[in-house]
């Protein structure tokens, strides 16, 4: 696959596996700073509440931010590293991550594509990291979080990042 291909690929993959169905509030394309110089983007961003039916449970709710890595070359190119969330993650395929995990920030989790060719998915985990399987639209994946995100505190009021991902209109 080509790097683009890569990335809508892994796109589609994290959209299906963390965004579907009821209840899931997210947006992609997330400009934080808009109109400023230091204008950033958020390849997705998810908005988790504590609960729906009173202002407290929204209130106490949390961001996940998720950037899409497609390579190394995608990774070491400096953007798209904006983890502004309580909880942050890389999305990258198997092989980048053996050649970058040196490189990620100790509280930023990684999530990976495992196929799943035997419905063991532990076991299939660490062959996949032992010998990478070239992604392909031709198997059934699933997201695998191989680096778990540290939850850390956020930096910018809610009602700007909620205004954020309502501005993204996705």
């Amino acid at each position: 696959m080509s790097r683009k291909e890569t990335t809508d690929f892994l796109g589609k993959l994290l959209i299906n596996e963390r965004f579907a169905g009821i209840g899931k509030y997210w947006a992609s394309e997330v400009s934080i700073d808009y109109g400023t110089r230091d204008v950033k983007r958020v390849d997705f961003m998810q908005f988790e509440p504590a609960g729906v039916v009173g202002v407290s449970g929204i209130e106490k709710g949390i961001f996940i931010c998720y950037e899409v890595k497609s390579c190394k070359d995608d990774f070491k190119s400096g953007f798209g590293k904006n983890f502004i969330g309580e909880k942050n993650y890389f999305v990258m395929p198997m092989a980048t991550y053996k050649e970058v995990m040196t490189d990620i920030p100790h509280n930023v989790g990684v999530l990976v594509p495992i196929p799943q060719n035997t419905g063991r998915l532990n076991e299939d985990k660490y062959k996949e990291f032992e010998n990478p399987t070239e992604l392909s639209e031709n198997l059934d994946w699933k997201l695998w979080a191989i680096k778990q995100s540290i939850p850390q505190l956020r930096k910018r009021p809610m009602v700007e990042l909620l205004f954020c991902m309502l501005r993204s209109g996705n």
